[in-house]
């Protein structure tokens, strides 16, 4: 190891209601040096709820060799730095591997601080197996790539999840459709927020719902259920 102690933190924050943080969470953010953020407008958010002021760092997908580099500076410096994205766990379908990844090359501390996940969220509350679930992120938005790794994780009798924007949710449900219409989907929409809502129900019966709105808000997290053994 270096002769250097400091830490990047990878810090889970609320998926929606702001209450779902940790008391570690909260000191290891008013204990730091400086905060890494997806988007710092968004962080702030969080931070003037709960009192905090820090230096922040934009850190995004668009940005990571740059302000990684400002990172890894400012640990070498003996600086604590917290990684925060816009929701949830850092490095889940979210920026922060690739600072993880430089700073673990490093021999820097990197120290998760676990908390809210969209994922952990719904797998509770499914009532269905999640033994050997698929955790599969986005799928691509090429409609070609959507349905063909689709078509895969139907075959497989474990559970799938998957997030899905509002922009391509219908498009998404219709390609399940295609395949298997009766297929079970657990669909969670703006978990933990005000309007959140966790519906069980067929592929088929989804589409009708979602697939014919015309304004949705809110992300999407959906557990497709696994093929039936014969």
């Amino acid at each position: 190891m270096v002769d250097y102690m400091a830490t990047l933190y990878v810090v889970a924050t609320p998926i929606g209601n702001l209450e779902d943080i940790t008391l570690r969470a909260l000191r290891i953010l008013k204990e730091s040096d400086c905060i890494a953020c997806e988007d710092t407008r968004h962080s702030l958010k969080l931070l003037n709820h709960y009192g905090i002021k820090k230096q922040l760092i934009s850190y995004h997908s668009y940005n990571e060799e740059k302000a990684g580099q400002k990172i890894l500076s400012l640990l070498k410096q003996g600086k604590n730095v917290v990684l925060l994205t816009d929701s949830g766990t850092p490095c889940i379908s979210d920026p922060g591997t690739a600072i993880v990844h430089a700073a673990r090359e490093q021999d820097l501390n990197v120290i998760p601080v676990p908390g809210a996940s969209a994922l952990t969220a719904l797998l509770s509350v499914t009532g269905l197996p999640v033994k050997g679930v698929s955790f599969e992120g986005f799928l691509s938005p090429k409609g070609g790539r959507r349905r063909s790794r689709l078509k895969e994780l139907l075959a497989r009798t474990t559970g799938s999840v998957l997030f899905e924007s509002p922009f391509r949710v219908g498009k998404l449900l219709a390609d399940i459709v295609e395949f298997d219409g009766k297929r079970t989907l657990v669909v969670a929409k703006e978990l933990t927020k005000v309007h959140e809502q966790i519906i069980y129900d067929t592929a088929e019966n989804h589409l009708t719902k979602f697939g014919q709105m015309t304004k949705i808000k809110g992300e999407f997290v959906i557990y497709i259920s696994g093929k039936e053994k014969t």
